[in-house]
């Protein structure tokens, strides 16, 4: 499954829990989701933006919003914390991809990622912000 469909499931697990008045938001943790989806959305741009980086800039705006996920997890618990750790296992096949050559060093298990994939993880990155929007107003 790529990384946009697994975004969506996790949205409409996200989306029914709030439904169903499982999961409640504090006030806080509103905060911290919406702080979150601002970051995500400075991170990845449009597709027409991004797509006309160089990847190692595009690898390197994808690292960000893994990283602003990473920030809003720790500042939470329970489901809001368990909703953005699902979010952050979403990108984390980005850990694993290089921009840059290797030539004859060792990578640490990075491989190069084709844009197609770049393309993929950013449409992840927008569900996740769009999501994490809609969660912090409701």
């Amino acid at each position: 499954m790529d990384m946009r469909a697994l975004a969506e499931n996790l949205v409409r697990e996200a989306e029914g829990l709030i439904r169903e008045h499982v999961w409640i938001l504090t006030p806080d943790h509103r905060l911290v989701v919406a702080k979150a989806a601002a970051d995500l959305h400075a991170a990845v741009g449009a597709p027409q933006t991004q797509e006309a980086l160089p990847a190692v800039e595009r690898l390197e705006h994808l690292r960000e919003a893994l990283a602003a996920v990473a920030i809003a997890l720790a500042h939470v618990h329970g489901h809001t914390a368990w909703f953005l750790g699902a979010a952050a296992n979403v990108l984390t096949p980005i850990l694993h991809w290089r921009a840059l050559p290797a030539g004859d060093s060792q990578t640490f298990g990075a491989v190069p990622s084709p844009p197609e994939r770049y393309a993929e993880a950013e449409g992840a990155v927008r569900i996740l912000q769009r999501a994490f929007a809609s969660v912090a107003s409701c």
